[in-house]
Order: structure tokens, then C-alpha cells, then sequence
């Protein structure tokens, strides 16, 4: 694993690689690499197995940039993640995002479904569905007697001593490089998602008949962060989603951290193809 940044007209990006082979973008969510952990978990050290895993930091994110003042839009987003890529180099990659990651590599592929190979979907956010709103991580964010983030893990694992979840946020305060990241991707989550109901974009669903390459829809069965519901929605509005969610039974929001080996499964299968 090599971690690096790299300067694209005035901006720095921190970056992630590993592996070789053809390239697999992958864009972190909030408990993931970036967000919390500076290096990378099974998950992606699996992904990077069989390709080059390539993992860009989110705008004002461990080593990144924030965006210009007055930037927040899902477009501002996208331009520093085209910037990025196209400074590595790559104009064709199978895309993956975990969360609002997720919901960035959605945004990516209906607006150039040229570059993207595939399209792999775990617990994305980005959709407005009615009635199933996205949970509420700024409240959660906020430790309980200034320690206790028990809610929080409810909200993006399994349970609130599931022992990922409290890996990655202990009732403690940590080592100050997380503590920091963590913070970094509230900020950076706040500028694209701080308003009731949170993290989505209501023109995407409509959108998504553009992603017409091959796609997978990855949740967890007790995903506490964004509902089932939002599942369906892109298994149905995507093209190559076989109109149906890979459902893991038992995980939470972040599956791809409780349950590495079935999640690169269901992914080896769409990249083997």
C-alpha cells in the first residue's frame, strides 16, 4: 500500500494504492479508509488481490483539499473527483463506492458511463425515497457524555458492540490521526448532506437509466444509515443491476467491514465477468 498526494491546477488530492493490475476506483464512506483508518482493512486489501485499487480521499479529507469557498454542490464534488482521476491518469476503471462514496460513483457513471466499466454500489446513499429517509449521522456524531458513541455505531454497524464498531469508535478518545479524520469527513459530509432529509440528490433516481453498464447493489440486511428501501431503488433504476440487491444477512451500514469476504465475493463475480 502506498499513500500519496497528488497536485492537479492547484489542488491536492491524497490518494490510496495498492495492488496491480486494471484499475478499480474506490470512494470511502464514513467508517472506512480516509474517513477513519489511514490504511487499508480487508475489504479493500481483498480488492486489491486481483487489480489496482485506487482510493482518492474526499474534498477536505486526509490530505485533500477542501473545495473552494461557496462550493458545495454534488457537481463541485464530482469536478475534484474528475480532477483527480484524470490527473492518474485513468479514462476507463471499474468504479465502487461504499456510502456517500456510493452515492458519488453513482453521480460519476450517469454522467460519464463512457469511463466507468462497472459500477458496484455498497450502501449508498444519494437517493430521496419516500418514507425511508436517511438516518441523521451529525446527531449520532456527537458522543454521548462526551465519550459514548454507542448510537453512532447502532447507526453504521450491526450493533453497538459489534467489534468493528468499536475499533472504530471507541468510547474513548483515540489516536489523534483518527480523531481528525473522522472529523474531516463530518465537515466534508456536512457541506454536500446538512439538511433534513439528509445525503441525496432528488434528480438522481431518474438519472440512473444511464448507467448502463454492469452494476451490482451490495447492502446489509440491518444497514441502520440508509434503509433498505434505497436498495431496490438502485437495483431497479440501474440498468445492470439484474433489477435486484445483494443482501447480506446479519451486517450493518458498513458491511463491506463486517463482512469482507461476502462482499468481495458478490464483487468478484461482476469483475470476473
Amino acid at each position: 500500500m502506498s499513500a500519496r498526494i497528488i497536485q492537479s491546477h492547484g489542488s491536492n488530492m491524497g490518494v490510496i494504492e495498492a495492488g496491480s493490475g486494471e484499475p478499480l476506483v474506490y470512494l470511502h464512506g464514513f467508517a472506512d479508509i480516509h474517513a477513519c483508518m489511514g490504511e487499508l482493512q480487508p475489504f479493500h486489501e481483498c480488492l486489491a488481490k486481483k487489480r489496482k485499487l485506487i482510493a482518492p480521499a474526499m474534498p477536505g479529507v486526509n490530505g485533500s483539499d477542501e473545495l473552494a469557498e461557496g462550493a458545495t454542490s454534488v457537481d463541485d464534488v464530482l469536478f475534484r473527483l474528475l480532477q483527480t482521476l484524470d490527473a492518474l491518469g485513468l479514462e476507463k476503471f471499474d468504479l465502487v463506492g461504499h456510502c456517500t462514496g456510493g452515492w458519488f460513483a453513482a453521480e460519476f457513471a450517469v454522467r460519464h458511463p463512457d469511463r466507468v466499466k462497472s459500477l458496484s454500489l455498497i450502501g449508498a446513499s444519494g437517493l430521496f425515497v419516500s418514507g425511508a429517509h436517511i438516518g441523521d449521522v451529525f446527531m449520532h456524531a456527537q458522543p454521548e457524555r462526551g465519550v459514548d458513541y454507542k448510537t453512532l455505531r447502532t447507526m453504521l454497524f450491526s450493533s453497538a458492540d459489534h467489534p468493528i464498531g468499536l475499533k472504530y469508535f471507541p468510547n474513548i478518545r483515540g489516536d489523534i490521526d483518527i480523531e481528525v479524520r473522522r472529523y474531516q469527513m463530518l465537515r466534508f459530509g456536512s457541506y454536500v448532506g446538512f439538511k433534513p432529509p439528509y445525503f441525496y440528490n432528488r434528480t438522481l433516481v431518474d438519472r440512473l437509466y444511464r448507467a448502463g453498464m454492469p452494476s451490482r447493489v451490495i447492502w446489509g440486511e440491518r444497514d441502520g444509515m440508509v434503509p433498505l428501501a434505497h436498495a431496490d431503488a438502485y437495483a431497479k433504476g440501474l440498468p445492470g443491476a439484474g433489477g435486484a440487491a445483494r443482501i447480506v444477512p446479519g451486517a450493518g451500514h458498513a458491511v463491506h467491514l463486517e463482512e469482507p469476504a461476502a462482499v468481495a465475493a458478490i464483487m468478484d463475480e461482476l469483475l470476473a465477468g
